[in-house]
C-alpha cells in the first residue's frame, strides 16, 4: 500500500485498533477514517505515534446516509484502497426479533458496505486501480441460531463483494472479503467474557490478512472469502 490513498472505515473501532497501525506501517500516503465517536479517535491517538496520527484525516460521518458517504469519497484526492470494517453484532431468536432491529442490522452491516463500495468503485474505475476488502463473518457461511439477522446481513456482504469482483474482471481492481470468527476486541470481551478469549482472532492477526488483500501483491485474488477463525 506504499504511496496509496486509503479509505478505512471503522478505523477507530475495536478491529481498527489492529488494522489502522498495520495500514500505516505499509506506507500508505494518506488514510481517511470516517468516525462517529470522538472518544474512539482519542483512543486510537493513544496507540499511534504523533507522526502516524498526523497522516490520518478524520471525517465525522454517518455511513448509512449516501450523501455523507459520497461527500467523503469525493473529497479524497483518489481512492486506491477501500478497507471497510464497519459492522455490528446482535443476537435474538428469530420469532422474537423486531423488524426495526432487523433493519438496523442490515443497515449497519450491508447498507454501509454497499454505499462505500459503490462510491469508492466509481473513483477506482476512473483511475484503473483499486483494492476493496470487506469484513464478513464465519456466520455468513456457517449460520447459527439466534443470529439470523447478523448472519443474513453478513452473507449479503459476501455476495456483494463477490459480485463486485466479477464486475471488475479484466481491470486492476479487486474485491475480497475476510470471514473472522470472534474477534478479540474490548467490546467482545465485555459482552462475552474472557473465558475463551485466547482462542479468538486477534485484531493484529486479521489486520495482516486484510493488508495483504489490500496490497498490489494480491492482484490475482478476486472474490475470495478468506476464513480467519483462530482456534474456534
Amino acid at each position: 500500500m506504499k504511496g496509496k490513498h486509503v479509505l478505512l472505515t471503522g478505523g477507530t473501532g475495536g478491529l481498527g485498533l489492529g488494522v489502522t497501525p498495520a495500514v500505516l506501517a505499509q506506507g500508505a500516503a494518506a488514510v481517511t477514517i470516517p468516525y462517529r465517536n470522538p472518544k474512539e479517535v482519542e483512543r486510537l491517538k493513544g496507540i499511534l505515534s504523533p507522526a502516524d496520527f498526523a497522516r490520518i484525516q478524520f471525517v465525522p460521518a454517518n455511513l448509512v446516509e449516501e450523501v455523507s458517504v459520497e461527500n467523503i469519497i469525493n473529497q479524497m484526492t483518489r481512492v486506491d484502497v477501500l478497507i471497510h470494517l464497519v459492522g455490528g453484532f446482535a443476537m435474538g431468536k428469530t420469532h422474537e426479533y423486531s423488524f426495526e432491529d432487523w433493519k438496523r442490522d442490515f443497515d449497519l452491516n450491508l447498507s454501509t458496505t454497499f454505499l462505500v463500495c459503490k462510491h469508492s468503485l466509481k473513483r477506482m474505475l476512473e483511475t484503473g486501480y483499486g483494492r476493496i476488502v470487506t469484513v464478513g463473518s464465519r456466520g455468513a457461511v456457517q449460520p447459527a441460531g439466534q443470529l439470523a439477522a447478523y448472519c443474513a446481513s453478513k452473507a449479503g456482504v459476501v455476495a456483494l463483494t463477490q459480485a463486485i469482483a466479477d464486475e471488475t474482471k479484466g481491470t486492476n481492481i479487486t474485491a475480497n472479503v475476510v470471514l473472522p470468527s470472534v474477534i478479540d476486541t474490548p467490546s467482545n470481551r465485555e459482552a462475552m467474557g474472557t473465558k475463551n478469549a485466547e482462542k479468538w482472532v486477534k485484531p493484529e492477526s486479521l489486520a495482516q490478512v486484510i493488508c495483504f488483500l489490500a496490497s498490489e501483491t494480491a492482484k490475482d485474488i478476486r472474490g475470495a472469502a478468506i476464513p480467519v477463525y483462530g482456534s474456534i
